[in-house]
């Protein structure tokens, strides 16, 4: 059930994340609505073999006195899936991506939770970094939507409660 997805942070086991259950999940998260079919993504998969060297990379993107903070950030994880966006100069265009991308995430999300594989959104600001971009390949007009971070759990986090619908929910009413 989808009431039962949280994100996963922490705790992390030692199975790696391979490519072939990240490309099974997105093979239907890309079933997401997208507006015109336009399909606004693309992925960069760090796998669990390739994170060493990869967090080794990151980290010389931060000042000296970051890097081993960073470092231990980026090394709970057992693998990333980056996700990027074409940035369409129309804004309508560019909302409906933007809207497309995080759906995908979105089942992304549900469909990984369902192999007890742990995933957490990050936006941070290495995602708008131009030497971040250099690193990942990222090309004028994309725009890094998502690190995701990945790793499989025993064991999830109490969820937290959310607001009640009723004090969100207004009915229209002239």
């Amino acid at each position: 059930m989808t009431r039962e997805r949280l994100s996963i942070k922490t705790g992390y086991t030692d199975k790696p994340v391979t490519e072939e259950v990240v490309k099974e999940i997105l093979s239907d998260a890309v079933w997401a609505p997208n507006h015109g079919l336009r399909e606004p993504w693309r992925f960069i998969f760090v796998p669990t073999h390739q994170k060493e060297e990869f967090v080794e990379d990151v980290v010389k993107l931060f000042p000296a006195g970051m890097q081993e903070n960073r470092r231990n950030y980026f090394s709970q994880p057992s693998a990333f899936l980056i996700v990027i966006m074409k940035e369409d100069p129309r804004q309508k265009q560019w909302d409906e991506d933007y809207g497309a991308v995080s759906c995908l995430i979105q089942n992304f999300q549900l469909l990984a939770w369902e192999e007890k594989l742990g995933v957490v959104w990050k936006t941070n600001p290495h995602n708008y970094d131009p030497k971040a971009h250099e690193l990942l390949g990222i090309k004028p007009g994309e725009k890094i939507v998502a690190f995701l971070h990945m790793g499989y759990f025993e064991e999830a986090p109490e969820p937290r409660p959310r607001t009640p619908i009723e004090e969100k929910f207004t009915l229209y009413n002239k």
